[in-house]
């Protein structure tokens, strides 16, 4: 994603800390999620939480805002220490928390959103005069282009956001923590929610920014705090800040690390040749490429450009207008998911959410789905093979659970991501798709799926890798196809020894290529 929105920066805090933790602990059945975190928070400033999923920013958070209560540690307002019990005692110092998932009654007003749990009265009856014109200034404030009358069902995910921000300058907040709060955002609504967060910053309040992505971090962020493994490992400044630092922070080895996979020089035999295909919906125009054994070729291009339509056609999620697959030379009808798998290919895809995983079903079962069958004994399943895989699973995939019984839902993005890749790596696929498969986790996920992946590739896997990410296009594939407008456009082939980099993606992607050529 990228923002066009001007950046500018607070100097270093000189006044007193609006919000300390300090010494901050807390176990959950005997086992530590926070261990002596300190974490310092100033007026006016944009102060960054990062740290891999599982780190304990949100148990920490939820800390503060009175959700859980530390086993030790202390924490001050101003200076002054606070008994933070429940969220109202959060509140009433001033401390909100807008969550992911938003906290809003979509049957209700803007202002009965606002003023839920606080109504203003007059003797015995609501003062909803009052309330409108208060809720209406606040919204006022923030440069909302919706009224205090409106449904908030009929605003957009970005109003609704507001609507929440409104509520905590409503009830007077000195730190306002925003847990990914761009997750369901697009770029333009995000670039107004860093405006409202620029306005708010400059207000005096104090923003507790948690997000994955750098990009945010950069556009955002007066200070960084860092945690790993539920313990504070240290704060940057502004200037301080880079991605090599953050990095070595979170996740204690070195940016260079991530990308392990060695580029293949003499990649194996054609498994797969896509020759003209084409979709019913015109998104996709006679694409025609190969992909050898142990390869990792990365497919390229802006949104809509039809990656991702090419990755199901071949999947048979889609329907083929035209054109032909070929497994190993032999020419192969695919028209379902259930024929791609009978023939050893894989799909990871790009929403795993509504696509991917069953949510409430348990750990073990995600695992296992695609195989039930299969180790099935006149119809019963074999229990015993199933946990089997299940452990073995979680053992090499690294997936950080309590227990197989844990639902899919109730996991990290990073751990439902590797959960999902256990999954289709249990059928033990010659071929493997995999669609942007480390959007929304954390960089230590991300390290662990390189890996993965790697290793695939060097156990003579074929890997057809979509992705918007162009470092990870360039660190991970061994040749790179480019997409515009639903065709193949360019090639970029690293294995021959030649520089993959995001200028030559680009120019394919845009067209500059073909405008410089004329």
């Amino acid at each position: 994603m990228t923002t066009s929105i001007e950046t500018s920066f607070t100097n270093a805090p000189t006044t007193t800390p609006v919000l300390e933790m300090r010494g901050i602990a807390k176990k959950f059945h005997g086992v530590p999620a926070l261990q002596n975190v300190n974490l310092t928070i100033y007026p006016g400033e944009v102060h960054a939480l990062m740290g891999e999923n599982g780190a304990g920013k949100s148990t920490l958070m939820k800390i503060l805002a009175g959700a859980y209560i530390a086993d030790e540690g202390e924490i001050r307002i101003n200076g002054q220490p606070v008994k933070i019990t429940d969220p109202a005692v959060a509140r009433k110092a001033g401390i909100n928390l807008i969550y992911q998932e938003l906290n809003v009654a979509p049957n209700l007003t803007v202002t009965e959103n606002i003023f839920m749990g606080s109504e203003l009265r007059r003797g015995q009856f609501l003062d909803r005069q009052s309330m409108k014109l208060e809720a209406q200034q606040v919204l006022q404030s923030l440069g909302a282009s919706f009224s205090a009358d409106d449904v908030v069902g009929n605003l957009v995910i970005a109003e609704q956001q507001q609507v929440e921000i409104a509520r905590a300058l409503k009830d007077k907040s000195r730190v306002l923590v925003m847990d990914e709060p761009t997750a369901a955002l697009s770029d333009r609504e995000t670039e107004r929610l860093f405006e409202v967060i620029r306005k708010l910053r400059n207000d005096g309040i104090a923003i507790i920014y948690i997000s994955h992505r750098m990009e945010e971090i950069y556009a955002l962020a007066d200070r960084i705090s860092v945690l790993r493994d539920g313990q504070y490992v240290g704060s940057l400044t502004r200037d301080e800040i880079s991605a090599q630092r953050l990095v070595q922070m979170m996740v204690g080895r070195s940016i260079q690390d991530f990308y392990e996979h060695q580029r293949q020089k003499n990649p194996g035999a054609v498994v797969l040749e896509v020759r003209n295909i084409t979709d019913t919906r015109k998104k996709v125009k006679s694409v025609s490429f190969q992909l050898r054994a142990g390869e990792i070729l990365g497919l390229a291009g802006l949104v809509g450009a039809g990656r991702t339509e090419v990755s199901r056609l071949i999947f048979g999620a889609d329907p083929k207008a035209s054109g032909e697959l070929f497994l190993r030379g032999v020419k192969v009808n695919i028209n379902t998911p259930s024929d791609a798998i009978a023939a050893g290919i894989g799909y990871v895809p790009e929403d795993r959410k509504d696509q991917g995983l069953f949510l409430e079903m348990s750990a073990r079962k995600n695992i296992a789905i695609n195989t039930l069958y299969e180790d099935a004994k006149a119809g019963v399943v074999n229990w015993g093979s199933v946990n089997r895989l299940a452990t073995e699973a979680v053992e090499n995939f690294n997936i950080r659970l309590a227990n197989l019984e844990i639902r899919a839902v109730d996991l990290s993005g990073g751990n439902q991501q590797k959960l999902l890749l256990a999954r289709w790596l249990a059928i033990k696929p010659k071929i493997i798709m995999l669609d942007e498969p480390t959007r929304g986790v954390d960089i230590g996920a991300k390290s662990e799926i390189y890996r993965i992946i790697s290793e695939l590739a060097a156990q003579g896997v074929a890997v057809l890798m979509v992705s918007s990410e162009l470092p990870e296009v360039i660190g991970m594939s061994d040749r790179v196809l480019v997409m515009r407008e639903g065709e193949l456009v360019g090639e970029l082939d690293g294995s021959l020894g030649k520089e993959i980099t995001q200028e030559k993606i680009m120019n394919y992607a845009t067209g500059a290529s073909e405008v410089s050529a004329s």
